[in-house]
């Protein structure tokens, strides 16, 4: 199967000229169908990159990424990017090439996983020496004398932003232009959180009079797995390139659970207005340190090494667990201006109450015994606060994971909600939970057991 490639015309009507137009192409790997590979020997490999406003993220790679001829390996990698801090709204980078250049392209690439891989910006050139102080965010740099060559924004809104991000920028009937200076005008990709600002992998400048320029070789990758559920509703990207031996497991073993488990997920965790992803990425990754998996909008990031070792265990349960983070998206509850942020023992314990009670309910993965009875808190998080949930579902209210989502999403959850769906407090309700464990656990064998 292809690799799913979206090619797109420019996706803002306006350009410095009506010949100059970025074409824009996205894909789940760093590999485009028409857009070269980032370049060795360009215009800008020797170029001076200089940051003239913005702060640059210190755990990003620094300048040095943008003109080094490399494409990362995959979506979530610092250190082979640039990018502005956290938190900021983007900032400017001028480029001086060191001698008037014909331009026939300038290319930029960028990759992540979320909202950091779309690219929004305008680029300006100038012939003669550009004066920093006409590079400062807040000034017009066409007034200042730089000439607009165009405006880019990847961004599509029925697409997620993630995956590899790819733009050429060229004149179809000439060159772009006679340039030494060109200058970035950088903007954030979103503002609901402090992540908005893109991860640039490359910058290339072809020079129309250069002989043919050396491309980089894009890492080797194998095609992703594509699956589909809910008669085509919902599609999941199963990417194995950084490691082909589990393909065969992907597609046939945790193909068939998210299939299954997703639209299921979905249909649990309801609310008004409010429409699940549709298209999931799940990429196993050796990025993630110790963390056996992790979730970020709609992807869901599998450590390599640890489901080797899992694959006939808790391999495919924890991708269940992630599956119900993608559906979550409590993120949105801070579109709401009052709103309240989600203790992360319930952002966790949902998860978790679906896959040990109803996923994999036999390997009793969240049963409270005499080991973690001392332990036990309703607010414990992952599979402990699971039972307690599936507790006050089976004592209280039937619908209570489905009131909590609801709430969690819309940023309205309160302890309060406590009190209005049980009639009780959630430590009243932690404390009779735990309890009535000390209670079956005494009469199972015979011990008295503490509470603590």
């Amino acid at each position: 199967m292809k690799y799913i490639q979206v090619l797109l015309s420019l996706l803002v009507p306006f350009a410095a000229s009506a010949e100059v137009k970025p074409v824009v192409e996205r894909s789940p790997v760093f590999r485009f169908k028409s857009i070269p590979a980032p370049s060795s020997s360009d215009a800008a490999t020797q170029a001076k990159f200089t940051v003239v406003d913005g702060q640059p993220d210190g755990n990003g790679g620094g300048l040095v990424q943008l003109n080094d001829g490399k494409a990362p390996a995959g979506e979530d990698q610092p250190r082979a990017n640039f990018f502005f801090s956290a938190g900021t709204d983007g900032g400017r980078i001028a480029a001086d090439l060191g001698r008037l250049v014909d331009i026939k392209e300038i290319n930029t690439f960028s990759i992540h996983r979320d909202t950091r891989a779309p690219q929004v910006y305008e680029v300006y050139g100038r012939a003669e020496v550009a004066p920093e102080v006409t590079s400062k965010k807040g000034t017009d740099p066409v007034q200042a004398g730089w000439k607009l060559i165009a405006k880019v924004d990847t961004r599509a809104q029925d697409e997620e932003p993630g995956g590899a991000h790819g733009v050429s920028i060229a004149n179809a009937a000439s060159t772009i232009g006679k340039y030494r200076h060109l200058l970035f005008d950088i903007s954030r990709t979103e503002s609901e959180d402090a992540f908005g600002n893109t991860f640039f992998s490359e910058i290339d400048v072809v020079d129309a009079t250069a002989p043919a320029i050396a491309r980089s070789e894009t890492p080797a990758v194998s095609e992703p797995r594509i699956i589909e559920a809910a008669g085509g509703q919902y599609r999941f990207i199963l990417d194995t390139s950084s490691a082909p031996d589990l393909a065969e497991w992907a597609e046939k073993e945790l193909g068939p659970v998210v299939q299954k488990w997703y639209p299921t997920i979905v249909g649990m965790l309801p609310s008004p207005g409010y429409d699940a992803p549709k298209r999931v990425m799940i990429t196993f990754t050796d990025e993630l340190g110790g963390t056996p998996a992790a979730a970020a909008g709609s992807k869901v990031m599998c450590n390599t090494e640890w489901f080797r070792k899992n694959l006939t265990g808790e391999a495919r349960g924890a991708v269940v667990h992630e599956l119900v983070h993608v559906v979550q998206q409590y993120g949105r509850g801070r579109r709401n201006r009052e709103s309240k942020p989600t203790p992360g023992w319930i952002t966790e314990g949902i998860p978790d109450y679906i896959r040990w009670f109803l996923y994999e309910p036999e390997t009793r993965g969240a049963e409270i015994n005499k080991r973690n009875l001392a332990d036990a808190r309703y607010d414990a998080s992952y599979r402990v606060t699971g039972n307690f949930l599936n507790w006050v579902l089976a004592t209280y209210d039937k619908e209570i994971i489905t009131k909590l989502n609801a709430a969690a999403r819309e940023g309205r959850y309160e302890e309060e909600l406590w009190k209005k769906l049980t009639g009780k407090t959630v430590q009243e309700l932690g404390d009779e939970w735990k309890q009535g464990h000390v209670t079956r656990l005494a009469a199972t064998t015979g011990e008295k057991q503490p509470v603590n």
